[in-house]
């Protein structure tokens, strides 16, 4: 089988990277494609990967033309490459370049509030693979597992906590460390909202002080009262530390999850929240949402400062992340047999029960084809 795998973020990076070696091994033909948003080229490079670097990733007016620039591009690499699937998550170019080729396009995706992108990619997709706590219902092309997307890259078989990010920076594994982490609002699916204010962050970082070691990880500049508390960890060892950390505070909705599957408590603050997250919440306790953007920034600091005081935060998070592998699935052998068995499948809706209905279904399932 040929397939594209298209990058259009660094946490693409980590969702694929899994299935990508695995399709290797079993000998099929991946070509990765990718487009320049911060440090995606940089990730691709430090696992190995070759690729086609695509375009530079642009805001704003620019967006639609680099949009119609990529699709061109990509129209080309197909019809040189010929695939048989074209796959991306949320991905737009995948989506339109395999209405104009032989190609299949499937498509992941866990954001219900990026509207626009899914308007003009969810038409043209032939499959949308979405984790079952999904808010909306996309239709028939839809089909739905019990995973998150951070399982792809964080799940027990394929993450292994590594130490030695903390003696880089001089902490030991006793130590109580809280990561901030702060989005830059420019996505088009977030214009009109800020998030936490910059007095929110200061007064947050005051109070965590108190507790631990205050890390900040931030997608725009710091001012410089914050600046010395900013880090600069590798991409590859993020998780790492994720793992390690007491508490994790900011907005960031994949940081949030990939903390809930690590066993982390997060403090997750964003106006539209996720699905995941809700999740994460309602059935694990492992992650906290705030929502309202005018008490966002008291309520969130009022409830991290209380699990903060929780002496024993860690063991309880350890516990409840035995809960949520135990009701989740290993999502890369998800990808791996959905995407090898819908190319081999003549009616793919009559075995969506098979594949996806339940967990213990789709364990026995992977069990019996390994």
């Amino acid at each position: 089988m040929r397939i594209i795998v298209d990058i259009g973020h660094p946490g693409h990076v980590h969702f694929f990277k899994n299935f990508i070696w695995e399709m290797q091994k079993r000998k099929h033909n991946i070509l990765i494609t990718s487009s320049d948003k911060d440090v995606a080229i940089d990730l691709l490079k430090s696992y190995g990967f070759d690729f086609i670097f695509t375009s530079k990733r642009y805001s704003g007016i620019k967006l639609g033309y680099e949009l119609l620039k990529r699709d061109l591009q990509m129209v080309k690499i197909a019809e040189k490459f010929k695939p048989d699937i074209i796959t991306g998550i949320n991905n737009t170019i995948a989506a339109h370049v395999s209405k104009v080729t032989r190609a299949k396009s499937i498509i992941f995706t866990d954001t219900e509030h990026a509207k626009l992108a899914n308007m003009i990619t969810f038409p043209f997709s032939d499959v949308i693979c979405t984790p079952s706590c999904y808010r909306d219902h996309i239709g028939q092309k839809q089909f739905c597992y019990e995973g998150y997307h951070e399982l792809a890259y964080l799940h027990p078989r394929y993450f292994t906590p590594n130490p030695v990010i903390l003696q880089e920076l001089g902490f030991t594994t006793d130590d109580r460390i809280i990561i901030m982490r702060f989005v830059s609002w420019e996505a088009t699916h977030d214009l009109g909202h800020h998030g936490l204010t910059l007095e929110d962050k200061r007064k947050a970082v005051h109070e965590f002080e108190k507790y631990g070691h205050v890390l900040i990880s931030s997608e725009k500049p710091l001012p410089d009262d914050l600046e010395k508390y900013k880090i600069s960890v590798s991409p590859e060892n993020i998780h790492n530390l994720l793992y390690y950390a007491t508490l994790l505070y900011g907005e960031s909705a994949t940081m949030a999850s990939e903390c809930a599957v690590l066993g982390t408590h997060a403090i997750f603050c964003d106006y539209a929240g996720r699905g995941y997250t809700d999740e994460e919440e309602e059935k694990y306790g492992l992650v906290y949402n705030f929502k309202n953007e005018e008490t966002m920034g008291k309520e969130s600091l009022n409830k991290a400062i209380k699990l903060l005081e929780n002496s024993n935060l860690k063991k309880e998070g350890t516990k409840k992340r035995e809960i949520l592998l135990k009701d989740k699935i290993d999502v890369t052998a998800f990808m791996t047999r959905f995407v090898e068995q819908y190319m081999q499948a003549e009616d793919i809706p009559m075995n969506r029960n098979m594949i996806l209905s339940s967990t213990s279904k789709m364990r026995k399932y992977l069990e019996k084809n390994p």
